[in-house]
């Protein structure tokens, strides 16, 4: 089940109640992060505003890994997540987000697509 926005009814600044001066609209509904993991490929459609659907990655076993050394692009086995900048604790479940270092079989990545949104895993290697 979707979350709504809550900001709707806030305190003021000095502690009084103010109330909401309108109801919840489904265009504010906002969905779970995807927060997509190794594993075995998993997809998943999302309808989006107008009707349209957004892939969201649950599970990837694969990345599309551009050499910017002789500026070629390989799909590549993803090893490991080694560090996520966005969030600790994503880093410790090895969650991969836009940003995140991955090890693959080409060598050291960074994601540059954003996997829960995109359904794709794009990423650059690092030095």
């Amino acid at each position: 089940m979707p979350k709504t926005v809550e900001n709707l009814k806030k305190r003021k600044a000095t502690g009084g109640r103010r109330r909401a001066y309108r109801g919840k609209r489904a265009y504010e509904a906002d969905n779970y992060p995807a927060e997509t993991v190794l594993g075995e490929k998993a997809l998943v459609g999302r309808r989006s505003r107008g009707g349209n659907t957004k892939m969201s990655l649950r599970r990837i076993h694969s990345a599309n890994v551009y050499d910017p050394s002789n500026k070629t692009s390989a799909k590549s086995k993803i090893l490991s997540v080694v560090s996520n900048t966005a969030n600790r604790d994503y880093q410790r479940r090895r969650v991969i987000t836009r940003g995140a270092v991955i090890q693959t079989e080409a060598g050291k990545a960074r994601v540059t697509s954003r996997p829960g949104q995109d359904g794709v895993v794009n990423a650059i290697l690092v030095k």
